[in-house]
């Protein structure tokens, strides 16, 4: 079949690879100049499933009201009269129970853990390299109230089957010996050594020359005008290059998707979620995190990249702004400062910012539409460069009529109402 994808993240990058392994003639239209310049730039560098969370739980709203108050707040909230934010806060509060926690958390680590094995299979089949490492995660506690609210996490990993492990303060520093300059400043941490790291734009750049060997055309510097459908139909794609048209349509335009979707009719509650990021190059490779450390209290994650620190984090809820705040980078330079103090050289450190397309409850949307031909793959939040490979593989076997390696419960946009009821595939 003829596919067109719009987006060039590592989702839909990650999507055509899989489509034209499949071999299905893909095409990619995507704004900017190459492949992976905008959210998937310079992300936290994580390949977590082991961390996948939804950001919607129990006791989440008292604990936003406390991270509003403090100096370096993984929160902010720039209030503004768009509708939709509020509705998409609205649903997140709707989200933060036990019971809609664990049911997020389980199709999220689904996602993840499959998402984890795709991406493995890949390495192997192809080589494809990207500052890869796979030492895990590090949560790190820096108080017993968040060791001890760890518990709930650990028993859905256990019931899940995700390895981890439980760590003092001293074995702390066997992951991670550049913690003991600062062994004082934690009580413990959880360690989930399935997770990996790497360089998100690295790795789509790579896999946009792989699936271009593969057959698929990259066509950069193309702006998306508007998208014609016919019934319940996709016709075409108009764009600044003229009309594209197709047997099948992806959308995967990140925090970008319900705008193109509206207008044809169709509402998701996808909305951006700004977060930052500092990447700092190493003077001490002794003082450097070996992998990542998730400092728990900032919400911050200090991953090893090659040569490179990156240190990414921080939600701030303000719609469509991309103004770089000196704020949010002071929040970063404290976390890793403080982590690993003789490290990197914190005054090279280059600040940027992207928006994470979230959903109310964690989970992206992919699969099939009200459009027999128009298929998603959008909302994966924080965890688009851990999902990329799973979600590609999975929508690739959807498309190509087979079925999927895992459940697809839960991952449709049907979730949120039948008022949209996607067509069966």
């Amino acid at each position: 079949m003829k596919i067109v994808i719009l987006g060039a993240g590592v989702i839909g990058t990650a999507t055509a690879y899989y489509l034209a392994k499949a071999g299905h003639e893909v095409t990619v239209i995507e704004r900017q100049a190459g492949a992976a310049l905008e959210t998937s730039f310079a992300n936290a560098g994580e390949v977590s499933p082991g961390y996948s969370a939804p950001w919607a739980g129990p006791g989440v709203p008292m604990k936003a009201i406390k991270w509003l108050m403090m100096e370096h707040s993984p929160l902010a909230i720039r209030p503004s009269t768009d509708p939709a934010m509020w509705r998409w806060v609205f649903q997140m509060l709707m989200n933060c129970t036990t019971k809609r926690y664990e049911i997020n958390k389980g199709r999220m680590l689904r996602m993840a853990q499959y998402s984890r094995d795709v991406l493995q299979q890949l390495r192997e089949d192809t080589g494809i390299s990207y500052d890869e490492r796979t030492q895990g995660t590090l949560q790190l506690f820096r108080n017993q109230q968040q060791l001890d609210a760890s518990q709930a996490d650990i028993d859905i990993l256990k019931r899940y089957g995700v390895p981890y492990e439980t760590l003092s303060g001293d074995e702390c520093l066997r992951v991670e010996p550049a913690l003991k300059n600062v062994r004082e400043k934690f009580v413990g941490a959880l360690r989930l050594p399935g997770d990996e790291t790497g360089d998100c734009f690295k790795f789509t750049q790579n896999l946009a020359k792989l699936a271009e060997g593969l057959g698929v055309k990259f066509e950069y510097g193309v702006s998306i005008e508007r998208v014609i459908a016919e019934g319940d139909q996709v016709k075409s794609v108009q764009t600044s290059k003229g009309s594209f048209t197709a047997d099948q349509f992806v959308l995967a335009l990140g925090s970008y998707s319900p705008i193109l979707l509206r207008e044809l009719g169709i509402k998701i509650p996808v909305y951006p979620i700004k977060g930052y990021s500092i990447t700092v190059p190493i003077t001490d490779a002794t003082g450097a995190p070996e992998s990542t450390v998730m400092d728990e209290t900032y919400k911050v994650a200090i991953t090893r990249l090659g040569d490179r620190i990156r240190v990414g984090g921080t939600a701030e809820i303000t719609g469509y702004d991309l103004r770089l705040r000196e704020s949010r980078r002071k929040t970063l330079v404290h976390s890793v400062t403080d982590l690993f103090p003789q490290g990197g050289d914190v005054s090279k450190a280059e600040f940027w910012t992207g928006l994470r397309p979230m959903t109310p409850d964690g989970t992206p949307v992919i699969g099939p539409t009200p459009y027999r031909n128009l298929f998603l793959n959008t909302g994966h939040g924080t965890l688009g460069w851990t999902m990329a490979c799973g979600s590609g593989q999975f929508l690739a076997d959807l498309i190509s009529g087979k079925k999927p390696a895992i459940a697809t419960d839960g991952l449709y946009m049907d979730r949120y109402g039948r008022v949209n009821r996607p067509i069966a595939v």
